[in-house]
């Protein structure tokens, strides 16, 4: 089982939201935005329409995206993973990736959120703080940056550009 001790997060097996096995290792040499997500949260709307934008954008040039439902905040996303599935795509249209709903802190966080936050720890430690923390990885599977729940996602923009053009 892939811990804090790996290499990338191509080690790390996960659920997607009908409970099945993806290996991430499908995403190799893909840019990747991990995002913990919510869709009761007062970030929700602005964070979807921007994460979608970037999407449609860069999916053609090896953008993904992982979403990765949570509960843990103000209990935002307290659906089943049908009805999450049904609000992701249906009221926000989002055509990426979504995931089993995770812990993202505590005890019971999920071994890739261990690992994310193991090689990006944030400014008042390691715990993600809020919905919508993002975690930028690179084609290779390393964690390069982490950027808080309130950083809109057009800011890491730029920072996107370069790891996709990066070789």
């Amino acid at each position: 089982m892939a811990s804090e001790s790996s290499k990338s997060i191509y080690e790390f097996t996960v659920k997607d939201i009908r409970g099945n096995d993806v290996t991430l290792s499908e995403y190799s040499g893909k840019v990747l935005i991990i995002v913990n997500v919510a869709s009761q949260c007062g970030l929700t709307q602005t964070n979807y329409k921007e994460l979608s934008a970037l999407y449609q954008k860069y999916k053609d040039q090896g953008l993904e995206i992982l979403a990765f439902p949570c509960n843990q905040f103000g209990s935002q996303e307290p659906g089943t993973n049908e009805e999450i599935q049904e609000t992701v795509c249906t009221k926000f249209k989002a055509e990426f990736p979504v995931f089993d709903k995770v812990e993202v802190n505590g005890k019971n966080a999920a071994p890739l959120y261990h690992f994310l936050k193991h090689q990006k720890g944030g400014i008042f430690g390691d715990g993600i703080k809020w919905n919508f923390t993002k975690f930028l990885v690179n084609k290779e599977g390393k964690v390069v940056d982490r950027y808080a729940p309130t950083t809109s996602p057009l800011k890491i923009e730029k920072d996107l550009q370069k790891l996709l053009q990066s070789s």
